[in-house]
């Protein structure tokens, strides 16, 4: 009976002593495996929640972003079109005008010639005329194109600014010359610019002799002739009337130029009948002509201004004082 007693008890010993080594193995696994806290490790998965929150934010906006840069890119594409389809039409229609532009001006050339030609076949039959019905015949209506030529002293404005120098002048020499074609032979000629400077200074205040080599002379001086300009005749003209007019002579004075920068037409108009007066025959001692070149008129509608106050100014002005004004419908020549 003792026996069987002794035997449970160190069963029982056996058994705790199992347990304890069970226990003291799991304690020593969890020292060894333990190496960061749970609070650690719990920090770490809400912060790398909170950079997948924001990184699809900002997935998001880049997605919001490229839709919006698409839907313009998509716009941006239609409107090239757009304006393609417009620019072939406009240049559709610029060749058009420039073909009709080309007819016009290929017949204003044809004419141009054409009343040269009538000019100098009138002014030949000058003599035949004279001897036919005598010295003192006169001729009511001396005109060549519209413009009196019966003046024996010419005068020319030339408006030396740079639109004109730059963009009409062979087509003013070419005007120039055609011009003095009209007048075979007169008793003085005088070149001075839109302020009244003199082309040659040593016949300044006085006419140059009409003669085949100071034509030439004129005409060559006149290629590289280019003083100071402001765009407005008015000075030139003032000085023309005020230094040449003379009751016993007839003068033709020529304003050639494509615009007026002055302030006042008006007062333009005013000054000059004041000062060219007239003769016993209720006549300008002075006849004004010119020529207008569309210079200005190449240029957008709102530059265009000075170029209209011009031609306004010289057809009023020229109206006024017995002269013709000429408009041209090309500045270039053809």
């Amino acid at each position: 009976m003792a026996r069987n007693k002794r035997i449970q008890q160190e069963s029982s010993i056996a058994f705790l002593d199992v347990i304890c080594c069970g226990f003291g193995a799991i304690i020593l696994l969890l020292m060894i495996t333990k190496t960061v806290q749970p609070i650690v490790l719990e920090k770490s998965a809400i912060n790398l929640d909170a950079q997948v929150e924001n990184l699809q934010k900002i997935l998001f906006t880049i997605r919001g972003e490229t839709t919006i840069f698409n839907r313009n890119l998509t716009a941006k594409h239609e409107q090239i079109d757009s304006e393609k389809k417009r620019i072939a039409i406009l240049r559709t229609k610029l060749a058009t005008i420039q073909a009709q532009f080309a007819q016009t001006a290929k017949a204003a050339t044809y004419m141009q010639k054409e009343k040269g030609k009538l000019a100098i076949a009138l002014q030949s039959l000058s003599d035949e005329m004279t001897r036919l019905l005598g010295a003192n015949y006169q001729n009511k209506n001396n005109l060549i194109g519209g413009i009196p030529v019966d003046s024996e002293y010419l005068i020319f404005i030339i408006d030396t600014s740079g639109s004109m120098y730059n963009y009409g002048w062979q087509r003013l020499l070419e005007e120039i010359i055609a011009t003095l074609d009209i007048y075979p032979e007169v008793k003085g000629i005088q070149i001075m610019n839109d302020m009244g400077k003199y082309m040659f200074t040593n016949y300044r205040r006085k006419w140059i002799p009409d003669t085949p080599g100071r034509r030439e002379a004129i005409i060559k001086r006149l290629r590289t002739w280019n003083p100071f300009s402001n765009s407005s005749p008015v000075e030139g003209i003032q000085k023309a009337i005020s230094t040449f007019f003379s009751q016993d002579k007839r003068i033709s004075l020529y304003v050639m130029g494509d615009e007026f920068s002055g302030r006042s037409i008006q007062t333009v108009l005013n000054t000059i009948e004041r000062i060219n007066k007239v003769n016993k025959n209720n006549e300008r001692l002075v006849r004004i002509h010119a020529v207008g070149f569309p210079v200005q008129f190449m240029r957008p509608s709102h530059l265009q201004t000075t170029g209209i106050r011009f031609a306004t100014l010289m057809r009023e002005l020229t109206y006024r004082n017995g002269g013709t004004f000429v408009g041209l419908n090309d500045y270039k020549i053809k």
